[in-house]
């Protein structure tokens, strides 16, 4: 049986799951439709490609690393920025994500079209992913049930985590009971 996705749940690729699109990635759910599919980003995939080379108007509001993330590998010709507010104002320029959840109920999408200067302290934290996630309807649900992605809860941080290259074991290990016993598997399984 699958378990509830959500937006503003995390995903986390099992050790099973070695695509290399999603290998020990994170991916919070932005958009959730059970007809219509559903919509994330990697959240620990941080590029070399520096915000000032492709967006330098958004980089003074960006959150270090001051670079943009690989959201997925979807559109990744295209970019996404999430933001946080600081309070339960919603800002010009600031959409909302749509979920119940306390960790996320301050995040929101940032249009990059407006002028950065609408959201100078509106925003506390934010990050461009270049492309995104995507699932059509059922095939997450599909994934899951084969064993390549947890479902977890996310917490405050996680959005923004200071270095995304541990996010990945941060999240398991803060889990209960087996689940976080993952986070100590090897990146190789073979050398165990």
């Amino acid at each position: 049986m699958a378990e509830a996705i959500y937006v503003g749940g995390l995903l986390v690729a099992t050790p099973l799951l070695d695509d290399p699109n999603f290998r020990r990635s994170v991916v919070l759910i932005l958009e959730h439709d059970h007809d219509g599919g559903t919509l994330g980003v990697v959240l620990n995939r941080p590029s070399d490609i520096s915000v000032t080379q492709v967006l330098p108007v958004w980089d003074p509001l960006v959150t270090g690393p001051p670079v943009l993330f690989e959201g997925g590998p979807v559109q990744t010709d295209s970019a996404l920025a999430l933001a946080a507010v600081p309070s339960g104002e919603e800002p010009l320029g600031w959409r909302r994500l749509h979920a119940g959840t306390p960790a996320v109920s301050r995040l929101g999408t940032v249009d990059l079209d407006a002028p950065p200067e609408i959201l100078q302290g509106e925003i506390a934290q934010m990050r461009i992913f270049a492309g995104y996630a995507g699932w059509t309807s059922g095939q997450l649900e599909s994934e899951i049930a084969e064993g390549a992605w947890y479902v977890v809860d996310s917490e405050v941080g996680d959005t923004f985590y200071a270095d995304p290259g541990s996010l990945w074991r941060h999240v398991l290990r803060r889990q209960h009971g087996e689940l976080a016993f993952v986070a100590t598997c090897p990146d190789d399984p073979t050398m165990n």
